[in-house]
């Protein structure tokens, strides 16, 4: 029986046509869906493509621990043998290769198929590089000379690739990349995962979180691994950008600037003395105090300037770290100073852990394992995001691409609720500089294109 909607409309009483139905207030949610959502896309648009670069070279960074072993095994390792030189001896060989050179440090070979490292400043080379001599700890004969970078005593080919990473070695201009790239990857999660999460809660027949679908074909299939990978990614990509951050040019100097407001700088010995020393005991009885000490393994001694210690400490970044210092009275061999690396505080302990995490160091094999696979799921899901806005595309008409969600969203938050965001997102441009800029450049295209948009179309 088909019911006529006027006689419907007739036969229903009075008052019940005169009653007004009430409003139902949006959720919170609802109201900043939207506006999750456009961010989310214009971040995913535009931002994506430093991130592809980030994760393309991060993933050939995790593995040069093995491509530097077997590029200078030659420099790096020797035969095991019974006897060693004397360390101030396979000292004395690498001021020989470079005469007139600053010795800067030396590293003892950690076990007897090591070489020892003799490290010499480079004021000539760029901020950071030094130029190392290896040395066969048993014959004291030159093994290498090499240049190397930073604390971890990168070789070039390592060092080539690090700089690749950081900033395509286009010097701090080049690492504006690094740093936007970092900068927007918590946005982008965070936004992916309250959207994805809230998609799920809407939808009965997919409440599965971290389960993709394989039926059916099309943009729904492709929005499901682009969600479902993104959750399971989600808490180690949020690790890597605010790890990444503290590299960065702009960000970074506010990150060191907020550790030593709340002291949680790495601590070190004191090398000052109170007078100059008269004589010195020389490398190897400095190397024995330390061993004494209890500093196994590879370490690191800097001999002292006029009026101050050696310094000795360890430079084991894997698990468990060990990283005691020492310093030690050149005229007696003393120890004058302990910093344990038990008596660090936490936050210092955390950012030691959390660089060399990044880096891949921390838990060796397996910590390169999990970076691989967070650099190929952040790929997927960049690949994921573009093919559904390929699916959107109109197939009629002269449009080539998506259709962006829509605009205005923001017209349509409450004052109580945008205040404080607006608030928030000036305190996080303030700390992060490039999010604030590239966010305000979003502002501006957006605004440009609802203009054009409006001409266009006459309204």
């Amino acid at each position: 029986m088909v019911t006529d909607p006027g006689l419907a409309a007739q036969s229903s009483p009075p008052e019940a046509s005169e009653q007004a139905t009430p409003e139902r207030t949006p959720s919170t949610w609802a109201v900043l869906r939207p506006l999750v959502l456009r961010l989310h896309f214009y971040a995913g648009v535009f931002i994506a493509p430093f991130l592809v670069i980030a994760a393309l070279t991060g993933l050939v960074y995790v593995f040069t621990p093995q491509l530097e072993q077997a590029v200078y095994a030659h420099e790096l390792h020797v035969p095991a043998a019974a006897t060693t030189a004397p360390l101030a001896e396979q000292v004395a060989v690498a001021q020989d290769v470079r005469p007139g050179e600053r010795l800067q440090a030396v590293r003892p070979g950690a076990t007897p198929t090591d070489t020892t490292q003799v490290i010499f400043a480079a004021p000539d080379l760029p901020e950071s590089y030094q130029r190392t001599v290896f040395i066969d700890p048993h014959t004291a004969q030159v093994r290498g000379d090499l240049v190397t970078y930073g604390s971890g005593q990168a070789l070039p080919l390592r060092a080539w690739i690090d700089n690749l990473h950081r900033g395509l070695h286009l010097g701090d201009t080049g690492r504006l990349y690094s740093e936007l790239a970092a900068s927007w990857l918590w946005v982008v999660v965070l936004g992916g995962v309250v959207l994805w999460i809230g998609r799920r809660r809407r939808n009965r027949r997919a409440r599965l979180l971290l389960a993709p679908e394989f039926r059916p074909a099309g943009r729904r299939r492709v929005l499901s691994w682009h969600g479902a990978v993104g959750l399971w990614a989600a808490l180690g990509l949020l690790f890597l950008s605010a790890t990444g951050l503290t590299w960065s040019v702009h960000a970074g100097e506010n990150v060191t600037a907020v550790r030593e407001q709340l002291a949680w700088e790495t601590p070190a010995v004191t090398a000052e003395l109170p007078s100059a020393p008269a004589s010195d005991v020389g490398i190897d009885r400095v190397h024995q105090a330390a061993l004494a000490a209890g500093l196994d393994g590879p370490v690191e001694i800097k001999p002292p300037e006029a009026g101050s210690a050696y310094t000795v400490q360890q430079q084991q970044r894997s698990w468990p770290t060990k990283q005691d210092q020492v310093a030690v009275d050149p005229a007696t061999g003393v120890i004058t100073e302990t910093v344990r690396w038990a008596d660090y505080p936490l936050m210092a302990k955390l950012s030691r852990w959390g660089i060399d995490a990044h880096m891949g160091l921390l838990f060796g094999l397996v910590n390169q394992l999990l970076l691989a696979a967070l650099m190929l799921g952040l790929l997927s899901m960049i690949f994921w995001g573009y093919r559904m806005w390929w699916l959107r595309r109109p197939t009629r008409g002269e449009a080539r691409t998506g259709r962006p969600p829509e605009r205005g969203a923001w017209r349509r938050v409450p004052g109580r609720i945008m205040a404080p965001i607006i608030v928030g997102a000036a305190f996080v441009a303030y700390f992060l500089p490039l999010l604030g800029a590239s966010l305000l450049l979003f502002l501006v295209v957006d605004i440009v294109l609802g203009q054009r948009a409006r001409r266009s179309t006459g309204v």
